[in-house]
């Protein structure tokens, strides 16, 4: 077991037991995270301030949340609105000499990372990336955007924001509700408090999550799986087209699980194979002694499309919110858009 395995286990297990042993590291980290926040607060470390709105779309916790979907359907709300949209991210496990870089479809993913060509793919956006946001965001709206979506984006104070949206995980929730490294969260459970916004990810049926407390604006967005895309034709099936045979899943995202629940609630009979968030994928990874089809996430698709054969497939993730939640969010982007005018 790798880990990235082994925490997830100790993170999101029945027990709070296992990481018993880690709570004085939390505490040290809890403290860093404190001092560094406070210290962006009253303006011993400087914030910078763009030209253009700043939305940052983020979590409090290590791991899979459904974020870059989400931020993906926000990116595309936006440019139907007319908005020339920019979406700054880092840049992860990204091999680039030369930061910020704007990332087209047909960029290395293996000098930008995996998560930024797939935005790319995905959207009509100016996605550009580095571990700079705020060089990297200035860079976009030098390239022509109008608005900015800062993903993965909470804890990057540098970068002065006009609005928060916090994306949490409707069934892992904030796992023991501990901080790194006994727990997963990056920031204690009450800056849940401080966001203009809370986006709750479910895998089933909208409102079916566990409900979050407090007061603030909380939308239900149901993440969806309805089709495959082949990675060497390009050819799209439903994903009922696989039922009734085994199936291989790959899944090298920051929760695995929720990819291989998703197929199964879809029908299909899956062999699962789990990696580690962002590992980069060899054919030894994704091909196997027999015939089946190959499904993996469209995320991890990026990085094996040329190792890829006709049994290859990618399925994407596919955010859908109902009627009453999409006027929440229209209506917290028109008063950004209002305040920037």
């Amino acid at each position: 077991m790798s880990v990235d395995r082994a925490f997830q286990r100790i993170w999101y297990g029945r027990s709070r037991v296992a990481s018993i042993p880690l709570v004085p590291l939390s505490w040290l980290f809890a403290a860093l995270a404190g001092l560094r926040r406070n210290a962006y607060r009253v303006g011993l470390l400087r914030r910078h301030r763009l030209d253009v709105p700043v939305l940052v779309v983020g979590n409090v916790t290590v791991g899979g949340t459904g974020k870059t979907p989400f931020t993906i359907w926000l990116a595309e709300r936006l440019s139907a609105r007319g908005l020339s949209v920019g979406i700054v991210l880092r840049g992860y496990r990204g091999s680039s000499p030369i930061w910020p870089r704007h990332i087209q479809a047909h960029t290395p993913w293996q000098e930008v990372g995996d998560e930024p060509v797939l935005i790319a793919r995905r959207t009509s956006a100016i996605v550009v990336a580095g571990p700079d946001r705020v060089a990297a965001a200035r860079h976009a709206v030098g390239l022509g955007a109008e608005i900015i979506v800062s993903d993965d984006g909470l804890q990057h104070y540098r970068l002065e924001r006009d609005c928060e949206i916090l994306v949490v995980d409707g069934t892992r929730l904030f796992g023991n509700g501990r901080m790194l490294p006994a727990g997963p969260l990056r920031e204690p459970q009450s800056r849940c408090e401080r966001v203009d916004l809370r986006v709750v990810t479910v895998r089933d049926s909208l409102r079916s999550a566990t409900p979050l407390r407090g007061t603030l604006p909380t939308i239900y967005a149901q993440a969806r799986v309805t089709r495959a895309v082949n990675l060497v034709s390009g050819e799209t099936r439903a994903l009922h087209a696989f039922v009734g045979d085994t199936v291989h899943a790959v899944a090298a995202i920051g929760h695995p699980e929720g990819f291989f629940a998703a197929l199964e609630q879809r029908g299909l009979t899956i062999q699962a194979h789990a990696y580690p968030d962002h590992a980069p994928l060899a054919r030894e990874h994704i091909v196997f002694a027999d015939d089946a089809p190959v499904l993996m996430t469209e995320k991890d698709a990026v990085k094996c499309a040329v190792l890829a054969d006709a049994r290859h497939w990618a399925v994407p993730l596919e955010i859908a919110l109902d009627e009453q939640d999409e006027r929440i969010v229209d209506a917290l982007l028109e008063r950004v858009l209002s305040e920037a005018r």
